[in-house]
């Protein structure tokens, strides 16, 4: 599924990462603890959080995340923006709550790191 079909899907909001509307994502995750997200993500995966601080991005960063899905409409500190737009680091931005955003991106047919086939 292409970038802008999960933003439709979740009626969010592109904030940062805009040229990567047009890739791919096949697998997505959902945290809020930094540590679960180091220890389980997958390169190109997408993270759904309500974790907004820079630490956030500075953790996809480092595991080769694509970018993050902030949910609840949470406010995200300008420091968090300015760092995901210098390394082109995706942020969509959501009304919807965590649980609802992973049940409509598993009934659109993305699926958890742990359901992919090696």
């Amino acid at each position: 599924m292409k970038v802008k079909e999960m933003v439709e899907i979740l009626q969010g909001e592109v904030l940062t990462g805009h040229s990567r509307l047009e890739e791919e994502v096949s697998i997505v995750g959902a945290a809020d603890m930094m540590s679960d997200i180091l220890a389980l993500s997958k390169p190109r995966m997408v993270v759904v959080t309500g974790h907004t601080s820079p630490q956030a991005v500075r953790t996809g960063l480092v595991t080769d995340l694509m970018g993050l899905i902030i949910v609840r409409g949470k406010q995200i500190p300008s420091a968090t923006l300015e760092l995901a737009q210098q390394n082109n680091f995706l942020i969509i931005k959501t009304q919807h709550f965590m649980y609802s955003c992973c049940g409509k991106l598993y009934a659109a047919g993305l699926r958890g790191a742990d359901e992919q086939q090696i």
